[in-house]
């Protein structure tokens, strides 16, 4: 029994291994179809953000320079920020973007990034901070336009009535000063209340009630403010209407339409938005009239256009004959393809009624040679036909 017991024993620990086996494996592995990426940035590299996007060309973020990275306050001079594990191609820019890294594919799991210059990185999937890994928040981003006196501004941000706050101390975050002169910062969408602030907090707004919603706020010179959840700077543009034939074989027509080169998309991810069934075969789709660049895809993505570059704020009919020929107008064209080819084919069976007429020289050949005619005319206006129903 002993010997029993005994091998018993083995077994069951040799079981409890192999089990714990695959927890230590996918340890490195993103989780909740999240993944961090870390970075240790040069010294004279500030405002880090985060560029990311998948390999079928969805962006983790809306709009160039991406997310912005946090300092991780256990481990000086690294920084980090969540991203989808599907979009796993990376740049890192910093300086209000104006260094950046050249492009990485990653793995899709947690990758520490060491940035020595712009030209000159490595990356690792073994931990080099130490420490567990930051909780990964969801949240929305705040701009604010402030008076041209306001220096270092930051953003204060809590929980009420609770008084959770967002950051360590007041001021807060500091906010980031994009090219149009907003300033622009983000907090975890448990938030409800803001103050925006500048020099070192002496001028500041009163307390701003908002939702989790991205926000823009307006200060006046006497601190006073205004705030809206419609970005002010977005193009103002009434819809257009694109039509689209797309191939027979591409099942389930999509449309992915965007913005260059600034990169704002329509839709929120690949593949876009369905074509609907319109008038006179077209599919059919509103989209915004900024739109300047779309892709017609099918079957679920994996068929498509090129990138086509069209102009701004007009109506556009797309003619897709497969993955490399296609072709844009601005107006409806005066005939498809199957009405083109429509009268050719009926005129065929004329001629074999021409064909038929020598019929009664007697010659045996003869009727062999109305058969086949008059069988090709047969095929020949069935193809019309079914084109026709197409």
């Amino acid at each position: 029994m002993s010997r029993v017991k005994h091998l018993f024993a083995v077994v069951l620990a040799a079981l409890m291994l192999c089990l714990l086996m695959p927890v230590a494996a996918f340890a490195e592995e993103a989780s909740d179809g999240k993944m961090i990426v870390y970075a240790k940035l040069p010294s004279d590299w500030s405002d880090p953000h985060l560029w990311a996007w998948a390999d079928d060309g969805t962006n983790a973020f809306d709009a160039w320079p991406g997310g912005e990275m946090e300092a991780d306050s256990n481990n000086d001079g690294w920084y980090y920020c969540w991203i989808p594990e599907t979009t796993n191609n990376i740049i890192i820019n910093a300086n209000d973007a104006a260094v950046q890294t050249s492009d990485y594919k990653l793995e899709s799991k947690n990758a520490w990034v060491t940035v020595t210059d712009a030209e000159n990185v490595e990356i690792s999937y073994d931990a080099q901070t130490t420490g567990d890994l930051p909780e990964y928040v969801e949240k929305f981003k705040i701009h604010a336009q402030v008076p041209d006196d306001w220096q270092d501004v930051c953003l204060w941000a809590w929980s009420a009535p609770d008084g959770k706050n967002a950051f360590e101390a007041w001021p807060g975050k500091t906010m980031s000063k994009g090219e149009d002169g907003w300033y622009t910062a983000s907090a975890p969408v448990w938030v409800n209340s803001i103050i925006v602030n500048g020099n070192s907090g002496d001028v500041q707004t009163e307390d701003i009630s908002i939702d989790a919603a991205e926000v823009w706020v307006t200060v006046s010179e006497d601190g006073t403010s205004d705030f809206t959840y419609n970005d002010p700077n977005a193009p103002v543009a009434e819809d257009i209407t694109v039509h689209v034939k797309a191939p027979a074989d591409w099942s389930e027509p999509h449309l992915w339409a965007w913005s260059a080169p600034d990169g704002t998309n329509a839709f929120s991810s690949w593949p876009g938005e369905a074509l609907q069934e319109g008038e006179d075969g077209w599919l059919t789709l509103s989209v915004p009239g900024w739109v300047n660049s779309i892709i017609v895809n099918g079957s679920d993505g994996s068929v498509q256009t090129s990138d086509l570059s069209v102009e701004t704020g007009k109506d556009l009919w797309i003619v897709v004959s497969d993955a490399e020929n296609t072709e844009v107008t601005y107006e409806a064209p005066a005939e498809t393809v199957e009405t083109a080819e429509a009268p050719a084919a009926e005129s065929e069976p004329t001629v074999a009624a021409d064909a038929a007429e020598p019929a009664e020289t007697k010659s045996n050949a003869m009727p062999i040679a109305i058969v086949v005619v008059v069988v090709i005319a047969v095929v020949a206006g069935g193809v019309v036909v079914s084109k026709k129903k197409k």
